[in-house]
């Protein structure tokens, strides 16, 4: 994964890369991010805008770093019982457990297959299929997420149903991809159309894979990252990675043991996310110390280090764009 070819380093001070961290305390959340935020059962989940525009259905979301990175980094924050409802992506879409315990779900009518996750885990869903996610922990908690391509492939397509509950519930989609309340008095503009609902036979584009298709290939635990880390860092989603694919970035995973303290740099912009403990980030110029739930980018031809900077366990997700298309990885 590092890129060692040397091509003129970056000078940045230490206040310049601390406004490219976002600390966990600091992200602000919307809670009016997509169609279902009026729909009961899924009214109180949290959408997090870290890195690039996301997917986001609200001119209420706040985008932390607007950074192009080939990628967009999100999360999502939920309390016990809150769903995600049914939807699709173009490009891929990987999450890992930050806090809590959570359900995976998938299929037209999220009943085809369904993987539980513990902190730590990582899931590559395919794309193409519908999806939703649910928090089933005691407490509320936090999922991190990696969308392909700078435009996150245009936004979001959801199953014909979700549209038509939060239609129930005041809540209209504009065929612009905006969406409008009407709980706040909002309709839609003269000359913009309701987002057409997904035909049956559109629909039929749609797979059906089951838990047997889906958890070998994309689902990576984390402990099992762990033993793969060793002494060197573990590729999770790669070309040759743990989960094998080419969805337009690689996640790699570091812990205590595999860390070092030699530098390394990218020719492009690369992100780390602590998953456990405290980490000490270094480049010529300074340090920053990170802890899990923050997110970091590093900027392209930076040379840079992160080991633990305490005792005990300590593990790290980075993330860097390759050069392949951001497109469909399903694989039925």
């Amino acid at each position: 994964m590092p890129d060692t070819a040397h091509a003129t380093a970056p000078t940045i001070t230490a206040a310049e890369m601390e406004a490219r961290i976002v600390r966990y305390g600091d992200l602000q959340p919307c809670k009016t991010a997509f169609i279902d935020a009026h729909t009961p059962g899924s009214n109180q989940k949290e959408n997090f805008t870290i890195i690039g525009g996301g997917v986001s259905e609200s001119a209420d979301q706040h985008v932390h770093i607007t950074i192009p990175h080939g990628f967009n980094i999100g999360a999502a924050g939920q309390p016990p019982k809150c769903r995600n409802s049914l939807h699709s992506h173009r490009t891929a879409e990987v999450f890992f457990v930050l806090s809590g315990r959570w359900r995976f779900f998938w299929g037209r009518w999220g009943n085809a297959g369904e993987v539980v996750l513990e902190e730590g885990d990582i899931i590559n869903i395919p794309t193409g299929i519908f999806r939703g996610f649910e928090n089933i922990g005691t407490d509320y908690g936090m999922i991190m997420a990696v969308l392909g391509g700078d435009d996150a492939g245009g936004g979001v397509i959801w199953a014909p149903q979700v549209i038509e509950d939060a239609a129930d519930h005041g809540l209209v989609l504009g065929e612009n991809g905006k969406l409008y309340d009407s709980k706040k008095g909002q309709s839609l503009p003269e000359g913009v159309k309701p987002m057409p609902v997904l035909t049956e036979e559109q629909l039929k584009d749609y797979p059906e894979p089951t838990a047997a298709d889906v958890i070998p290939r994309h689902v990576a635990r984390y402990w099992d990252m762990v033993a793969m880390a060793g002494k060197k860092p573990a590729l999770v989603i790669g070309e040759t990675g743990m989960l094998p694919d080419r969805p337009g970035f690689e996640v790699g995973f570091v812990t205590r043991d595999s860390a070092t303290e030699e530098m390394h740099q990218h020719d492009v912009p690369s992100v780390l996310m602590p998953m456990r403990g405290h980490w000490k980030v270094r480049w010529p110029s300074g340090e920053a110390t990170l802890a899990p739930g923050d997110t970091m980018s590093v900027p392209e031809n930076l040379p840079h280090s992160a080991v633990p900077s305490m005792t005990g366990h300590a593990s790290l997700f980075h993330v860097v764009s390759t050069a392949d298309p951001a497109g469909p990885t399903w694989k039925g």
